[in-house]
């Protein structure tokens, strides 16, 4: 997990498998996110290959306080097809601006 701060933009990359073992670690990249306080935070999740809800309550927390400060929470895709089925699955996929959207391959 990786931020990188730019001046309008936070970046917050994950890669891999991002489960439950990742909680401190998906907290961490949110808050400093957060402190830099910039107009977007963009969640890079192309190349995420399996999540599970923590993710999902961490993303939707951030949307919260995003839109209660003001501030736009990008997730950019293409999307792998198991972060595109829990968001469809919960429901929450219209919850989130989303770039470059659906699943990279058939789910």
């Amino acid at each position: 997990m990786h931020v990188t701060r730019y001046e309008q933009v936070s970046l917050i990359t994950m890669r891999g498998e991002v489960d439950h073992d990742d909680t401190d670690a998906v907290e961490a990249a949110f808050a400093e996110a957060d402190q830099a306080a910039p107009c977007t935070t963009a969640v890079d999740l192309s190349q995420v290959t399996f999540v599970d809800s923590m993710l999902l309550n961490a993303l939707l927390d951030a949307h919260r306080r995003h839109r209660a400060d003001g501030r736009d929470l990008i997730l950019l895709g293409p999307l792998q097809p198991a972060v595109h089925r829990l968001l469809s699955l919960s429901g929450t996929y219209g919850h989130f601006k989303i770039a470059g959207t659906g699943p990279t391959a058939a789910s």
